[in-house]
């Protein structure tokens, strides 16, 4: 089933590229892994899927070990899998994640950020982050707005960390919305991308990660770099919450 969903999904990738006038190399694929088991996750690295987003740092601590043996088989090349934390991150947390993870994708905050950086100290590693920008008005929606003073304080401070590899940016649009709502969403990110990459070019702002599996096409129209797929290729989640 795996296989199959992803073979459908890839063609649904390229079909939306081409209509957008893109390349499929431009679009990086993330499979969104939260609920399924480590085992599922070893298949899809063998479909050949690298990048995977986990939502909670207790569970994926519980998976890690099982993943083990996909980094072992080839220890010349590294591991064949990336996982990152791309759901809410909580203070107690902040030092497991930076230990468990390869990147922490919703920064929102220059306190988050400096506390990873100096658990990346410790570490002896590099994050790789992205801001997490909130472009919707739900109150369960989380991220720095884009003209508050938070957020112009965060891109000014992000320089100075030093193990803290700012990537770029990502958002969630609506639930349950108009298709104009989430193509100007995903739209507005890409602007302020522009922007800010002007008005700071010590920072990098290469990955625009939005799009999940109800909005990817839009997304992909829209100047994604990178999208964030669970139910297309996963199937539905057995715990019932919004598709990812």
């Amino acid at each position: 089933m795996l296989a199959d969903n992803l073979d459908r999904l890839e063609q649904a990738i390229t079909s939306a590229c081409r209509r957008a006038g893109r390349g499929r190399g431009e679009i990086e694929l993330m499979a969104v892994s939260k609920t399924f088991p480590a085992s599922v996750i070893a298949e899809a690295a063998h479909l050949g899927i690298a990048l995977f987003g986990e939502n909670r740092v207790q569970e994926f601590a519980a998976k890690a070990p099982g993943l083990a043996s996909l980094c072992s088989s080839r220890p010349d090349a590294g591991c064949p899998v990336r996982v990152h934390l791309i759901g809410h991150l909580q203070s107690n947390k902040i030092a497991r994640a930076a230990e468990l993870f390869d990147g922490i994708d919703p920064v929102d905050s220059i306190r988050l950020a400096e506390r990873l950086n100096d658990a990346a100290v410790k570490l002896g590693k590099r994050l790789p982050i992205l801001i997490e920008v909130k472009l919707s008005p739900e109150e369960t929606k989380s991220g720095v707005e884009p003209e508050s003073p938070g957020l112009a304080a965060l891109l000014e401070r992000l320089p100075d960390l030093a193990n803290l590899d700012m990537r770029g940016l990502m958002t969630i649009a609506p639930w349950g919305v108009a298709e104009g709502i989430t193509r100007a969403c995903f739209r507005s990110l890409r602007e302020w991308r522009d922007r800010w990459a002007a008005t700071y070019p010590r920072l990098s702002f290469d990955v625009l990660s939005m799009g999940m599996s109800g909005d990817f096409v839009v997304a992909i129209e829209e100047g994604a770099t990178r999208i964030r797929i669970g139910t297309a290729l996963f199937g539905k989640r057995t715990l019932q919450q919004p598709a990812t």
